[in-house]
């Protein structure tokens, strides 16, 4: 699975302001920003992604997968620790 993919099934799936995607072999590494997450709580955040990519996790393409979300304000303040 390429990282364009993965962006794709994550877009499909919601609305983000930005999203960032590091793929090697199966491991996924997401960040994504949007202010819906601003409602959630973190387990939350974590399983909006996560549905995103079940068909993916489930067919074994993904094997391990770390989410960070953050709001708008968040990643404002918190991108420079995050890139």
């Amino acid at each position: 699975m390429e990282v364009t993919e993965i962006e794709k099934l994550i877009n499909d799936a919601l609305d983000l302001d930005e999203l960032h995607v590091k793929f090697d072999g199966s491991q996924c590494s997401v960040m994504a920003v949007a202010d819906m997450f601003g409602e959630l709580s973190r387990v939350k955040r974590q399983q909006v992604v996560f549905a995103a990519l079940a068909e993916a996790i489930k067919a074994g393409s993904i094997h391990a997968v770390t989410v960070k979300t953050f709001t708008k304000e968040q990643w404002k303040r918190d991108k420079l620790f995050n890139m």
